[in-house]
């Protein structure tokens, strides 16, 4: 029978020619969550599903909206288990990519500094590190409560009781946290715990760590949004230290790029990043986020790999980025080891240290237990030498200052040596530094003609004598 076209109960014709109306694929991109943090953030674009957060949720991420997830451990390992996230994810057919910055700290090669249980390979210590995180795991989301504290003189230590299980001692701090010891009901694992501990003893958890603070703050708010925002002021201060001195930290991974000999090693702390001679006896620390006076790089130089520290150096923020990169070239030269070696403080490697400095004409002068000298002209830069500090091989007074942009009691910026400082090194600064402060011709010609007729160095100030 043919339907009457007028019917309304006439189903509508099909039109094979009608565009369906499909969702939008979802898309998973895992990026870092601010610049120096290894928490990882996974931004979802498209249509978000309740299937893709169960997933993600699965691999450590929770939510901070609707397109947005973060990974925020205690270990320091999101950016490994954002790897194995993304392969699981891809699949399950799901689109995911890794920005370029995450995917260099997954390929990067890191320690933990001290870590105390050094017979431990990569991935046991990675094993021990995720056992610490599933304890924290369960003490924040409740499903282990905490009785009581206590300092053991090392460490925190802890006895909680499982909601569905035993109850536990703890020992150590977050990725260190460890079960100690298991008992069959909470009145004797308080009993012992009390015990062991005594007047030590503190009701409830122990406060927060600094890194639980840092990973509930990724946990809670959208990259970016927890940063405290400088004053104007303060602004104005920082970006003109910054252009003054340039970006330290491109030089860092510039130098790491063109010189095959060093290898970047990452702490469980996102605060420094180390950089490792293959020879193992020169280091490099670099603090990201150093005040502008305070030490940005830190290096040493050590008798043998597992030697004692034999010299070492320190520049702060605002040290011009051409000096610094002069100090690491030479630090990178043929004879690495024989740097590290350094050599004794005396007369003559003091007269071949600033050598650079004498041939520029800077003007020299003794006072008591220091000699300097000082940049030609309106005397902007310097270095200094303390006979006095030479003295103490063990000593954390800086031996050798090299310093600019004001005076040597309040410097713009700040480059320090120890004593056996390799001379090789000092020379490369000091040619570095002549070069960024040199006068005009005419006025260099003068200094040279009054420095001639000044009288020779005194012989306790550990000077050098020069002759014509």
């Amino acid at each position: 029978m043919t339907p009457d076209p007028a019917d309304p109960r006439r189903p509508e014709p099909r039109n094979e020619n009608r565009l369906p109306h499909p969702q939008a694929d979802p898309h998973i991109r895992l990026d870092l969550y601010q610049e120096r943090s290894r928490a990882v953030t996974a931004t979802i674009t498209g249509t978000p599903t309740r299937t893709i957060h169960a997933l993600l949720t699965l691999h450590g991420f929770e939510s901070l909206d609707e397109q947005t997830m973060v990974m925020a451990r205690i270990d320091r390992e999101e950016p490994h288990y954002a790897e194995q996230a993304a392969l699981a994810l891809r699949a399950e057919n799901l689109t995911v990519d890794i920005d370029p910055g995450l995917r260099n700290e997954i390929d990067t090669e890191w320690t933990w500094a001290d870590y105390p249980m050094p017979w431990c390979s990569r991935e046991e210590i990675r094993e021990v590190s995720n056992d610490a995180q599933k304890i924290y795991d369960d003490i924040r989301r409740g499903r282990l409560i905490i009785h009581a504290h206590a300092h053991d003189g090392w460490t925190t230590v802890a006895v909680g009781t499982y909601l569905d299980g035993p109850s536990i001692h703890l020992h150590g701090e977050n990725h260190l946290r460890t079960e100690s010891m298991r008992y069959d009901n909470p009145v004797e694992a308080i009993t012992e715990f009390d015990r062991l501990y005594g007047d030590a003893v503190r009701p409830g958890p122990a406060p927060a760590t600094s890194t639980e603070h840092e990973a509930e703050r990724a946990r809670t708010s959208l990259p970016g949004a927890a940063d405290a925002q400088p004053t104007p002021a303060t602004t104005r201060l920082v970006d003109a230290h910054a252009a003054a001195a340039g970006n330290h930290e491109a030089l860092l991974n510039e130098f790491l790029e063109s010189h095959g000999k060093w290898e970047k090693w990452r702490t469980w702390s996102d605060e420094t990043t180390h950089a490792v001679h293959e020879s193992l006896v020169m280091r490099v620390e670099f603090v990201h986020e150093a005040d502008p006076d305070d030490a940005q790089w830190k290096i040493a130089a050590y008798e043998s790999p597992v030697g004692e520290r034999l010299w070492h150096a320190t520049a702060t923020a605002t040290v011009p980025v051409a000096i610094v990169r002069a100090l690491l070239e030479s630090l990178d030269s043929a004879d690495t080891v024989e740097i590290a070696a350094g050599s004794m403080v005396s007369e003559t490697n003091v007269w071949e240290a600033t050598r650079p400095l004498f041939d520029a004409d800077w003007d020299y002068s003794v006072d008591g237990r220091f000699v300097r000298w000082l940049a030609p002209g309106d005397h902007s830069a310097g270095v200094q030498f303390d006979a006095f500090a030479a003295n103490f091989r063990q000593s954390d007074l800086p031996v050798w200052t090299f310093w600019g942009e004001g005076n040597a009691d309040a410097p713009g910026w700040a480059l320090h040596f120890s004593t056996h400082a390799a001379v090789s090194v000092l020379q490369d600064v000091a040619v570095e530094a002549v070069g960024r402060y040199a006068e005009p011709l005419a006025s260099a010609r003068r200094q040279s003609s009054l420095r001639a007729a000044s009288p020779a160095p005194a012989p306790h100030a550990a000077a050098p004598a020069r002759t014509r």
